[in-house]
């Protein structure tokens, strides 16, 4: 067990850093051609696991320079079962995966952590179905099963918590916190939003937060939100409430195209980082417990970079 076993991120080092949007940034920048939008798949090559080094490099660097605290997010949203099964992974070869995705994520943390800038391995999740679209639904049952082997498979590894992201109808998010509270694992739910601020599913996000946190005894450690620009969901933390002292993590897109116009573009909308920047200021605002700041779709190093040199300021929030 290490020093960074079962960490979350602490607000006594001030707000955290996270990556972009890997996958937009491999497929757009990169031309590397990414079925189903699996990363993972990547390290079943020696090329493609030196690429994805590459690119938590340039972050694990920022966060050293920053001095900031860093969520390591492994390449592994697409690693369960049924998306290992449309690209040909049996069980164990899908467990593997899991496993060798930290093991490259423990070989980031070994070159650039430091006192200053700890680093936290999270276990990346994702949804069943299109992350987009909750057209696919399970019970709350189907769901923690489901999610409970790739948890299970992080378990015994040396990740310190697990993150499930671009979640999009409760039912599943209060699977994937049970699947985790059953192993023992802290977890963090991250939403998505479409333009009008409420998931696909038609669920309003405020219910989101609300229903999972019923149902699970309040086990997850905090909520994000993920995959959508802020001007889908500003308006929504502006009328606030209770259950917005649950959110501790934005992971906002660069583009303000819905998630429709997304799936339908042939090209990458990287949007302005320094405008996203300034935007993520005004959230901060609104959410002074704030404490991890991402990118998704569409946002790579600059965007991280503008964000970073905005939490220089001391207008921002605490943290977790």
């Amino acid at each position: 067990m290490t020093q960074y076993r079962r960490h979350l991120p602490s607000s006594e080092l001030g707000p955290w850093l996270s990556d972009g949007g890997l996958e937009t940034t491999l497929i757009f920048q990169e031309g590397i051609e990414l079925p189903f939008f699996a990363a993972f798949d990547l390290l079943k090559s020696e090329g493609g696991r030196a690429q994805l080094a590459r690119y938590y490099e340039g972050y694990g660097q920022l966060a050293q320079e920053r001095r900031r605290g860093f969520i390591l997010e492994t390449p592994t949203w697409r690693a369960s079962s049924d998306w290992g099964d449309r690209l040909g992974y049996d069980a164990s070869a899908l467990a593997e995966a899991n496993r060798q995705a930290v093991t490259l994520m423990l070989e980031v943390r070994e070159r650039f952590a430091t006192a200053e800038s700890p680093f936290v391995i999270s276990g990346n999740l994702g949804p069943r179905g299109d992350g987009y679209r909750a057209d696919r639904r399970m019970n709350v049952e189907e769901a923690r099963r489901y999610h409970a082997g790739q948890i299970e498979t992080f378990e015994p590894t040396q990740v310190d918590l697990v993150t499930a992201v671009t979640m999009n109808y409760v039912d599943e998010a209060i699977g994937v916190v049970l699947a985790a509270r059953d192993a023992a694992m802290p977890v963090v739910i991250s939403f998505t939003t479409e333009t009008d601020g409420m998931l696909p599913s038609g669920e309003t996000l405020a219910d989101a937060i609300t229903l999972t946190d019923a149902a699970t005894a309040g086990h997850a450690a905090y909520f994000m939100l993920n995959c959508a620009h802020p001007n889908h969901f500003e308006a929504v933390l502006r009328a606030g409430g209770d259950w917005t002292s649950r959110l501790r993590g934005v992971r906002a897109n660069a583009s303000q195209r819905s998630h429709a116009e997304l799936d339908e573009s042939p090209e990458l909308d990287m949007g302005d980082p320094a405008a996203l920047a300034a935007q993520y200021d005004a959230i901060r605002a609104l959410l002074p417990q704030l404490a991890v700041y991402g990118g998704c779709c569409g946002t790579d190093l600059r965007h991280i970079r503008a964000i970073a040199e905005v939490l220089e300021s001391p207008s921002g929030g605490a943290g977790v």
